[in-house]
C-alpha cells in the first residue's frame, strides 16, 4: 500500500507540475512589467481555470481510489 501511496504522490506532483509550470512562468515573466505600470490585476478567467483544473484532478483521484 506505501508503494501505491507514493507513485500516486508522485503522479500527482508531475500533474500539478506540469499544468501549473505555463502558469507560473507566464506570470513570472510579467510581472516586473505589470508592477511597473502600477496597475496590476488578477485575471479572474485564468483564477477560474486554475480552480477547475485543481477540482478535475481531484476528481480524477478520487474516482480512481474508490474504484
Amino acid at each position: 500500500m506505501s508503494s501505491l501511496t507514493a507513485r500516486l504522490a508522485l503522479l500527482a506532483y508531475l500533474l500539478l507540475a506540469t499544468l501549473l509550470h505555463p502558469c507560473l512562468c507566464h506570470a513570472a515573466a510579467a510581472a516586473p512589467a505589470a508592477r511597473g505600470a502600477g496597475n496590476w490585476r488578477m485575471d479572474p478567467k485564468a483564477i477560474d481555470q486554475g480552480v477547475a483544473y485543481v477540482l478535475m484532478l481531484l476528481a480524477l483521484f478520487v474516482t480512481y481510489i474508490v474504484h
